[in-house]
């Protein structure tokens, strides 16, 4: 039975070393499949029978990977504490700083006849800026690795330049028609360790913001211990435990208000503004904020099973379900660089063979070599469908991964489930049609039949009316599941319930034509008239409706309603196609139905989550609404709305469009400035600085699309 299992891994200079070693370990016989999630660390291996230990892995990823990898299992080690700044990068700056000062001093400090002089110092500033570099690609070549990479590429790049330039100067060959510059093959080094400083320290500044946008969970917890507050870690709470929420703090985990009571805000999980009230005896979510008042809670959920431990596992986990855009480029990046190499080859074999001008074939070629480096696209792609998961979740919604994010924008219809989702599921009072006898009669009788009655129809009768003082009128009570209720008072009897209930009872009660929940009472045998109770449809669900168009997203409506009333909720919102009368498994037909019928195009489904679980599972995107704090939905849903707002999947659907933009800008925009740069470096538009700027196209391009992908968490939906 095949297994999971999800390591912490750390080490990989870039996506594309650790793709690398993804297509190393899914060759394994042992393997059913494995993959990587760069910007989290994290390595998800399925393993169809033996699992393979931390030391066997190591040694998988070794025979592809130079690097110097960490590999712990998940639970055994602390989230890593991404810095801006660290020890490994004050060393590299050393040597850029150091390596920097030689070249100029090689450049400026000695005469035309000190030339040896000045190479043996150059030589020293390249070996302090190249050497790890190198030591890479030697130990590509020793352990039978494939060499071509940009270790390979820099190594010959940079040498290449002080040896062209030593060979010019001692006229072993012929100079080129512009000066090739000693100090430049020191330069291209120097600028592409400042470049991949930039680059770590823009990848860190992201990993950074996208978890202090995601992370809700409180670091400490006030516990009552022997009637004294211990500051403890969450991670120790048990359930029953006791601890103080004070003005401020975060909720850690989920428990009930035992004392006190406060206004909550919410937004951190829901995307709302508005701060919720809450008192004795009321639930309370780790990752809310009390804003007033002072809180006792008892702990109902162990720190790890709380919300937003789940929804971090989720988001931290969202990296394994990688996009249709990441796996291309994960493609892309294996055949991208041998391509522009070979294009560099053939430009120095061809040049030079045409013109006899090797030095300009090979400088040029150099460049070239340098420029096939494909980080920008395969870091900033990843990471820019990480930011959109970040920002979804800032807005209440929680997407289980990239392909979800993926799907989002590819939806063509959606089926809506009507109670809960497009209306609020609390019936009202919407008419009160008196017949033989005044409103007040009518409404009196009704509050005393109903007011022993639990069903919700009842509870949404007694909305704002205290029903306490109609039970002490009632002599008998009896209630008929599905029919209506018996009351006895004062002498008198009376009928509340279904049409069909009163006319058993010998009441004439005529035909009813109206669109709602109608509840008919009779006193006495006499029919006294009707109210009808409605389900108050969400401003946000036309919205939803309105904004869905815009994207020409087809709307569907499914409920179990009579048609009548399904009818009206879809005519108000300017829906053309509505199912009534369906129970859970309909649902599941008809969304499997309309699968099987337009297998390329997505169905989506959005419902609460509980009943309409089957119908969540079976469509290519299944929204669960508004059920904060369910392990069910959470479990089942590809994407969760963390209130009751339908809109919100509009806003998530609009959120993974932005995002996938962003994600095809930084392709497109990467890769037309290296074709840029390659074009300018092959017509020697560029001369001398073609290898300057083959390293801006590498290092400083993806530095810049790094923050492009990172904008995407501080944008607005």
């Amino acid at each position: 039975m095949a297994k999971k299992v999800v390591y912490n891994i750390n080490g990989f200079d870039c996506p594309n070393c650790a793709n690398k070693a993804v297509i190393h370990l899914n060759k394994q016989s042992t393997i059913e499949n494995a993959s990587i999630d760069f910007n989290n660390g994290r390595l998800f291996v399925t393993y169809k029978d033996q699992e393979l230990s931390i030391e066997e892995l190591l040694i998988l990823i070794g025979q592809v990977e130079s690097d110097e990898i960490e590999l712990t299992y998940l639970e055994d080690k602390e989230e890593k504490e991404y810095k801006l700044f660290n020890k490994e990068m004050v060393v590299v700056l050393c040597r850029i700083f150091l390596s920097l000062l030689l070249a100029l001093i090689a450049k400026f400090a000695f005469k035309e006849d000190q030339f040896l002089i000045s190479l043996i110092i150059y030589g020293v500033a390249l070996v302090i800026s190249l050497y790890d570099i190198f030591f890479k690609f030697l130990g590509n070549v020793f352990h039978l690795r494939n060499p071509l990479d940009m270790n390979l590429l820099l190594s010959i790049s940079s040498i290449g330049v002080i040896v062209l330039g030593s060979l010019i100067h001692y006229e072993v060959i012929p100079s080129a028609p512009f000066e090739i510059e000693i100090f430049d093959g020191v330069l291209v080094v120097v600028l592409y360790q400042v470049g991949e400083l930039f680059e770590h320290i823009a990848s860190n500044k992201s990993r950074i913001a996208i978890k202090k946008a995601t992370d809700l969970r409180a670091k400490t917890a006030n516990l009552i211990r022997d009637d004294k507050i211990v500051v403890v870690n969450p991670k120790t709470l048990q359930i029953g435990d006791k601890i103080v929420i004070n003005v401020g703090d975060n909720i850690p985990v989920d428990g009930v208000v035992i004392k006190g009571n406060g206004s909550i805000d919410t937004s951190s999980l829901t995307g709302e503004p508005i701060p919720v009230d809450v008192k004795d005896g009321e639930e309370v979510l780790s990752g809310t904020i009390l804003k007033s008042g002072s809180l006792i809670i008892e702990v109902k959920k162990a720190f790890a099973d709380s919300t937003v431990s789940k929804i971090m596992e989720i988001v931290e986990n969202s990296g394994e379900n990688k996009s249709r855009v990441e796996k291309f480029i994960n493609n892309f990046a294996r055949v991208y660089t041998p391509i522009i190499f070979a294009i560099g080859i053939i430009y120095i074999a061809a040049f030079g063979f045409a013109t006899s001008m090797w030095t300009n074939a090979l400088f040029g070629g150099l460049a070239i070599f340098v420029v096939s480096c494909p980080c920008a696209i395969v870091i900033s792609v990843p990471l820019a469908f990480f930011a959109g998961i970040g920002l979804e979740s800032k807005y209440g919604i929680i997407v289980k991964g990239s392909s979800y994010l993926d799907a989002l924008c590819r939806i063509k219809k959606i089926y809506v489930d009507k109670t809960g989702t497009l209306t609020y599921g609390n019936f009202k009072i919407d008419e009160i049609v008196p017949i033989n006898a005044s409103k007040e009669e009518l409404l009196q009788s009704l509050y005393i039949a109903e007011s022993r009655s639990n069903h919700p129809l009842a509870k949404a009768i007694f909305k704002g009316v205290d029903s306490s003082k109609f039970v002490r009128d009632l002599q008998t009570f009896e209630e008929l599941s599905g029919q209506g209720v018996i009351a006895q008072f004062d002498g008198n009897t009376i009928y509340a319930g279904k049409r069909e209930f009163l006319l058993e009872k010998s009441v004439k009660v005529q035909q009813i034509e109206a669109n709602g929940t109608i509840i008919c009472v009779a006193k006495n045998g006499q029919y006294l008239g009707y109210v009808v109770l409605k389900d108050e449809i969400k401003e946000e669900a036309k919205q939803l409706i309105k904004n869905l168009a815009k994207y020409k997203i087809k709307v569907a409506i499914l409920s179990g309603d009579k048609e009548s009333v399904v009818k009206e909720v879809a005519d108000i919102l300017g829906v053309e196609e509505y199912h009534s009368g369906l129970l859970p498994i309909d649902k599941y037909k008809i969304v499997e139905s309309e699968i099987l019928k337009n297998n390329k195009e997505l169905i989506a489904f959005a419902g609460d989550g509980i009943n309409d679980t089957p119908s969540i599972l079976k469509a290519d995107v299944g929204f669960a609404m508004g059920k904060i704090g369910s392990d069910i939905v959470i479990d089942n849903a590809d994407v969760v709305v963390m209130n009751d707002d339908p809109n919100k999947v509009f806003d998530a659907i609009k959120i993974a469009r932005k995002t996938r933009l962003v994600a095809i800008i930084n392709i497109v925009f990467s890769l037309f400035v290296k074709a840029l740069v390659i074009t300018f470096v092959l017509t020697g538009l560029l001369g001398r600085f073609g290898m300057i700027a083959a390293v801006a196209a590498d290092t400083g391009l993806t530095v810049v699309m790094i923050i492009h992908s990172l904008s995407l968490l501080y944008r607005k939906v």
